[in-house]
């Protein structure tokens, strides 16, 4: 009866440690589903959403930040206009000699500078049109495709104005909510033509192709010439004119370029992949120099090998040839030349009449 009473609490004890261990577990556990709980039921805000999409609505993050989100994923296939280099090389000579001809073509002070060279998707392109603007459509003859400048409203009337002698000094006058006018039109258009003729001078050192104008659109709808995600370049010029002056888009879809990717894909000018002219050259001079052994061949015969066995020192064989017999001079196993045998002075030589016949 002793023992039974000293082992009684002990084991009291036990069952009061394990129901202490059980209840930390339970309680471990319920924290566990409630952080899970509190994860799937959290709703994110409009602007959680908008950051998981790739939108912002403040103007100045969208042109600081990077793409993120979908829109991120999405652009990441796309190819960058880096992979191009010769387009910087045709984009400068273009703005040296647009500056050029915009000048005499309004005779005043004109300064053109390349603001930067994009590249981005069609209806990207399409959605960041400000409204009113001038679509010009180009064809590329050459390569049988299309491309677009976009002139703004800006440099539509700082044309006109000048054009139209306007004072210096003073801004160009705007008047919003009308269509463009044929005057307008066609001053416009006359200064497209300087720059797609300037254009096709900037493609001359890489390739000749002839930029020619096509028709002028207002409405991006009818100015589509790829599908909106298409990957297309666009390289943004600003034209200034003293006080007037304004922006100019130019936008060629990556298919238009795709004849002359191997030209464009160049890190200078004439670059020639796995060759090296300097090598060739020196090749080729070594080459005259050099000293090659030439083998008469006077006729070929079968023999049998037991006639071939009989013969001894001072043996005859009798060739049966025409002086006039065509001899073949090889070098190794090479027929090169072939000729007839004669003697010059106290030699044996051969008068070479043309190439060697090559069997089959």
């Amino acid at each position: 009866m002793e023992e039974n009473k000293n082992e009684t609490p002990q084991s009291e004890e036990k069952k009061d440690n394990q129901k202490a261990d059980w209840a930390d577990m339970i309680k471990v556990k319920d924290d566990a589903a409630e952080k899970t709980t509190e994860g799937t039921s959290k709703v994110l805000n409009q602007e959680e959403i908008d950051s998981l999409f790739g939108h912002t609505n403040n103007t100045t993050e969208k042109n600081n930040i990077n793409e993120s989100g979908v829109k991120a994923i999405l652009n990441s296939s796309m190819v960058s206009y880096e992979r191009l280099p010769m387009l910087d090389v045709v984009f400068d000579r273009l703005i040296r000699m647009m500056a050029t001809s915009l000048r005499n073509f309004t005779q005043d002070n004109v300064e053109v500078s390349l603001e930067s060279i994009e590249s981005m998707r069609f209806g990207e392109y399409i959605d960041s049109l400000t409204l009113p603007t001038l679509l010009s459509v180009f064809r590329a003859e050459e390569w049988d495709n299309y491309g677009l400048i976009s002139v703004d409203s800006s440099l539509v009337y700082s044309i006109v104005d000048v054009l139209l002698g306007g004072r210096r000094g003073t801004a160009a006058m705007r008047i919003e909510g009308r269509p463009y006018t044929t005057i307008e039109l066609n001053l416009v258009k006359d200064m497209i033509d300087l720059v797609l003729a300037d254009l096709s001078t900037a493609f001359d050192p890489i390739t000749t192709v002839n930029f020619s104008y096509d028709r002028t659109e207002t409405n991006p709808r009818f100015a589509a010439i790829a599908r909106m995600s298409n990957a297309v370049i666009v390289a943004r010029l600003h034209i200034d004119m003293e006080d007037r002056g304004g922006k100019l888009d130019m936008m060629i879809p990556y298919a238009t370029l795709e004849p002359v990717r191997d030209l464009l894909l160049q890190m200078f000018m004439g670059e020639r992949y796995g060759r090296d002219t300097i090598w060739e050259n020196h090749l080729v001079e070594e080459l005259w120099e050099t000293e090659v052994e030439i083998s008469a061949s006077l006729k070929e015969m079968q023999i049998d090998l037991g006639e071939i066995a009989h013969w001894e020192k001072g043996s005859f064989l009798n060739l049966d040839m025409d002086k006039n017999a065509n001899i073949t001079l090889l070098c190794g196993d090479i027929p090169l030349l072939s000729g007839t045998m004669g003697r010059k002075a106290d030699k044996i030589a051969i008068r070479v009449k043309g190439k060697a016949q090559k069997d089959g």
